[in-house]
Formats: C-alpha cells, sequence, structure tokens
C-alpha cells in the first residue's frame, strides 16, 4: 500500500538523505575550491567506486567480463581525467573515444561478456570524470563546477521531497514506481531557482542561469531514469549501500553523470 500523505511529510528517509547530501556537498565543495590534485583525487575515487557499482549492475555476466565493466571505465576514464589534470586534455578525448570500442571488443572475446555495457561504461562514467575536470579549468571554473552540482543537488533533492510529499500520478513506473510528475517538476522548479539566485557568481543574468538550470534538471532527471532502468535489470532497489538515504554512489551521482556532458557540450557550442 502506498504512503499516505501525513507518512511522506515524516519520512525519515528523507532526512538521512539531505544529511548525508550536505557532507558530500561539503566534501565536494571543498575539493572543486582547492583544485588541482585535490578535485582529481575526489573525482578518481568517485569513478573507482561508481565502476564497481556500474560492474555489479549488469546481469548474466561472467567474472572475467564483469572483472573487464570495472576496469574499462577506470583506466580510460582514469587516464582521460588525468590527461585532463596534467593540462594535455587534447589527449583525453580520443583515449574516450576510441576506449570506448576497444573494451566493447575485448568483452566480444570474453565468454559472458557484455560488449554494449562495457564499451557504454567507458562513456557514461569516463567523459564527466574528464569534463568535470575540463570545466574547473574554464574562467570562473570553480564557481561553475560548484552551480553545476548545486543545480543537480537541488533537482534530486527537492524532485524527492515533492515526489514523497505531493505524491501523485508515476512518472515511469515500468522503470521506478517511486518516482512521480509531481517529482519532476518540483526538481525542476528547484533548479531553475538555484540556477538563478546563483547565476550572479558566473556574471550570468539570473533568467540565463535559470533557463540552463531548467535544461540541466531534465537532463538529470533522464539520467536517474536510466540508473533506475539498469538497477530495475538487476533487481535490486539501490545500486549500493554507501550513502545513508541515497543508496550507492551511482545512485546520488546518476544525474550529474549526464548533466556535466551537456553543460560541457553547451558551453562548447556557445563559444
Amino acid at each position: 500500500m502506498a504512503p499516505d500523505r501525513a507518512e511522506r511529510r515524516h519520512d525519515p528517509t528523507l532526512s538521512r538523505r539531505i544529511a548525508s547530501g550536505l557532507v558530500l556537498a561539503t566534501l565536494a565543495a571543498s575539493a572543486v575550491l582547492l583544485g588541482g590534485p585535490w578535485l582529481a583525487l575526489l573525482v578518481l575515487l568517485g569513478l573507482a567506486l561508481a565502476a564497481r557499482e556500474w560492474a555489479a549492475l549488469a546481469t548474466g555476466v561472467s567474472s572475467a567480463g564483469r572483472a573487464l565493466l570495472f576496469l574499462a571505465p577506470l583506466l580510460a576514464g582514469g587516464s582521460a581525467a588525468l590527461a585532463v589534470a596534467w593540462g594535455v586534455e587534447r589527449l583525453a578525448w580520443p583515449i574516450l573515444i576510441l576506449g570506448a570500442p576497444l573494451a566493447a571488443a575485448i568483452a566480444a572475446l570474453l565468454p559472458g561478456g557484455v560488449p554494449h555495457l562495457t564499451g557504454l561504461g567507458v562513456l557514461y562514467l569516463g567523459a564527466p570524470t574528464a569534463l568535470l575536470l575540463w570545466l574547473r579549468q574554464e574562467p570562473r571554473g570553480a564557481a561553475l563546477v560548484l552551480w553545476l552540482i548545486a543545480v543537480v543537488a537541488a533537482t534530486d533533492t527537492l524532485a524527492y521531497a515533492a515526489g514523497r510529499t505531493i505524491g501523485g500520478a508515476r512518472l515511469a513506473p515500468a522503470i521506478s514506481p517511486g518516482k512521480t510528475w509531481a517529482g519532476l517538476w518540483g526538481g525542476f522548479a528547484g533548479a531553475v531557482l538555484v540556477g538563478a539566485l546563483a547565476a550572479p557568481a558566473l556574471d550570468w543574468p539570473p533568467a540565463a542561469g535559470g533557463l540552463l538550470a531548467g535544461v540541466l534538471a531534465l537532463v538529470a532527471q533522464a539520467g536517474d531514469l536510466f540508473e533506475s532502468w539498469l538497477k530495475r535489470r538487476a533487481g535490486v532497489k539501490d545500486s549500493g549501500t554507501l550513502l545513508p538515504g541515497h543508496g550507492g554512489i551511482l545512485d546520488r551521482i546518476d544525474g550529474l553523470l549526464v548533466a556535466t556532458p551537456t553543460l560541457a557540450l553547451l558551453l562548447a557550442l556557445g563559444r
């Protein structure tokens, strides 16, 4: 039976979600402000944890195939991220573009390998890792990355809060029965507000910041649905148990994984 509105208002999971989110936000903000090796270490750690969960979500895979699911994004994404950190980002993109089909080809040779997921993992996990470091090196890079994190965090938290307190029609019941249209628009509204209020830190008009944040909110929630689909295929509720109220690291960064490349692409196209 679905929880009634009073139960949704007093959901203890929301409190744990906010508390662990604040801890993560503080850690991420500190690394972004420090930049350099501190941010590189954090994103590489996040990549390793995410790759481990990515491999665990695959079904019908041999032990060798699962090991490659973990190693391919870690090695290719880590190499691309280090190339950006060392100022040779021109090498990062060929590593990812060539690494994905190479990893898929190796997986095809392994009994029980999954070529499509292996190649996808390189791009899905590796590209955002390298691009987050690339965004940090942009003019006003620290403010830009913090703005991005704040927008995605507002999307995630307010979508969850609106969905739990308002309820209503389900957004995609076949993929994620807990997500609602109220949550979608709650996350969108929260992102637009945060994006507009924080826009002056980047010398952007509030309207432009709000509009861009709204686009990223929709993209981030699409990323959330994609990860929900992966978990449904695997028959699990969360990608892991690392973060109280969130589950695994993928549960927390699923929106950031697609919002980061989207922002990088839009900035590149706007030049």
